[in-house]
């Protein structure tokens, strides 16, 4: 809980960590704390229960002119297992766009387990897991790339307008 209390619900560092899992790694959470890193979304849905706010902090890869992205939303809710984990932001400040808001009231896909509002399953489509809609504005947990963007969409992505 450094720099003002905030818990670190999810790493991305360098790729060592595989983040195309299923549903129950990712109900329950995975990695290694001081390393890449997934809390799990009951473990969030609990932190979630009282008034919360979210912050990211990104590092853009070298060909983006911005290397340091942060969004914040004054408001964070995920719902229980019952919702399928169901996402709730609002509340947007940050110098990179607002690549969240359009997940918002959706639940969470994963590979094996097809939530979104899409023909297609998001998660598989796009390797990732995340509360995609038809599919995604921003996929954190999707592959990591680290500069090759021969695969768009299935990296890691923020959009930023």
């Amino acid at each position: 809980m450094k720099n003002g209390g905030w818990t670190v619900i999810q790493r991305r560092l360098d790729g060592s960590e595989n983040f195309y899992r299923t549903w129950t790694d990712y109900v329950c959470g995975f990695g290694n704390k001081s390393g890449e890193y997934w809390l799990g979304l009951e473990n969030i849905y609990r932190l979630t229960t009282v008034n919360s706010s979210l912050k990211i902090e990104m590092e853009a890869s070298e060909d983006v002119s911005s290397t340091h992205a942060n969004a914040q939303y004054d408001t964070f809710r995920v719902d229980d297992k019952d919702s399928n984990f169901r996402l709730h932001v609002s509340g947007f400040s940050g110098n990179y766009g607002d690549g969240l808001n359009y997940h918002d009231e959706n639940m969470f896909t994963t590979k094996d387990r097809d939530n979104d509002e899409s023909e297609d399953n998001c998660a598989q489509t796009y390797k990732g897991a995340w509360w995609y809609k038809v599919c995604h504005a921003s996929n954190l947990n999707g592959l990591y790339l680290s500069g090759n963007h021969s695969s768009h969409g299935k990296g890691v992505t923020w959009y930023h307008c």
